[in-house]
């Protein structure tokens, strides 16, 4: 039904591969500024910069953080000196490659990072590559202020550690981490863990795939005030989505043991990649990639009581098909989100939802100089401007940052 969605396969062959061995380098260039290729009343879009490939970065599969003073950080699953994937740093002056993955010998640094970054009070970043390590399973890492990368933890693979992290970390206020992985684990199915900040690991979870859930993607871990973390799977709970997988949960997990919130059925949606945001009374909002009346996605409330809302079905047309990202909301309650596909052009859209769940469409990628396809969630700064990255098209068609101002 999608067509578009097959132009990735190469990408997504290639995080799986072996990665080369390279040394590390550092790129730099002026960032382009290119404006609106579209722009709708009191709405505008901006193409910050597109990314140009080796030596500089590609294909951003994730989300940003911003700092205070508006600098913009994140990944790339490609690019860099050895094509392993890249942190970088955009601000006003231009474009920097912080740190390019594969450095050392059997990408024991990690490589082909797909998860967005977590940045401390100190300005410390933390992450994960989706394949690299020791074990080429994966890693957690940081990069301290002089761009100095540490392994914090390289993913096993076996029955006591997980594999393949495709999700980023989150920290509680003792500095330590919190994240998934998509596969290893007892079950094979992914775990949920704990990296204290000297990188000793505690494995918390262990899915089953079965009514518990199995193979967390994309969303990072999200955790309260009490220390409950509550996340997604993509496959496992109670239903079937006509294959032997299941559909999908959202899980929550607290005081050693877990609970499904949500049990998706196909009708309310299936396979969530994304994680969850919360608002001020304790209700959940996310996305799933199928599912729904068109199969096209849905974006959800789901309350504290576990009674779920259906906020928005996509169709698969202009208001856009396929969300792998999750949501973020304003000050009002509106929230704002992307997908993968559908749209004018078919590449995603940039879409809003009022608290009623009524859709209005930012902007329709096109697939060209503007991007096309984004993966990643958005963020907002305090003026209400969004900021989101595409993993294809650009100058150099190796993905865009950008801005809306709505």
């Amino acid at each position: 039904m999608y067509t578009n969605c097959a132009r990735h396969r190469s990408l997504i062959l290639r995080l799986c591969q072996p990665a080369a061995k390279a040394v590390r380098t550092f790129a730099f260039a002026l960032a382009s500024m290119l404006v609106t290729t579209q722009s709708l009343p009191a709405q505008t879009f901006t193409v910050l910069y597109s990314f140009k490939g080796v030596p500089d970065a590609a294909n951003p599969m994730a989300g940003l953080v911003m700092d205070g003073s508006g600098n913009l950080y994140g990944t790339t699953s490609a690019g860099g000196a050895s094509n392993n994937g890249t942190v970088f740093k955009l601000n006003i002056t231009g474009e920097a490659v912080l740190y390019s993955f594969c450095a050392r010998s059997n990408c024991a640094d990690g490589a082909s990072p797909v998860a967005g970054l977590h940045r401390d009070k100190a300005g410390i970043l933390y992450g994960t590559t989706s394949g690299g390590g020791t074990s080429g399973q994966g890693l957690v890492f940081k990069l301290n202020a002089h761009d100095k990368e540490t392994v914090l933890h390289t993913f096993a693979g076996n029955l006591k550690d997980g594999a393949f992290p495709v999700a980023g970390v989150i920290s509680d206020t003792a500095s330590n981490l919190y994240g998934s992985t998509s596969s290893g684990g007892i079950y094979g199915d992914g775990i949920v863990f704990k990296l204290t900040k000297t990188g000793k690991e505690t494995v918390l979870y262990d899915f089953t795939g079965g009514v518990d859930g199995g193979n967390p993607q994309y969303g990072s871990l999200l955790r309260d005030a009490a220390g409950n973390l509550y996340g997604t799977t993509s496959t496992g709970g109670s239903f079937s989505c006509g294959g032997s997988d299941g559909c999908g949960t959202v899980f929550k997990f607290g005081k050693g043991n877990e609970t499904v919130f949500l049990n998706f059925n196909g009708g309310d949606g299936a396979t969530p990649y994304a994680g969850l945001i919360q608002d001020t009374v304790g209700n959940l909002y996310g996305t799933t990639l199928l599912g729904g009346a068109s199969g096209a996605g849905v974006a959800f409330k789901l309350d504290p009581s576990g009674k779920e809302t259906m906020l928005h079905t996509f169709t698969g047309g202009s208001d856009g098909a396929l969300p792998y990202a999750g949501l973020v909301r304003d000050t009002t309650g509106n929230l704002y989100g992307t997908t993968y596909a559908g749209g004018a052009s078919g590449w995603g859209v940039v879409f809003k939802l009022d608290p009623s769940g009524t859709e209005t469409v930012l902007y329709s990628f096109t697939g060209g100089a503007d991007g096309g396809s984004p993966y990643g969630d958005l963020i907002i700064d305090a003026t209400g401007n969004l900021y989101g990255t595409t993993s294809v098209g650009g100058a150099s068609n190796f993905g865009v940052v950008f801005k809306v101002t709505p």
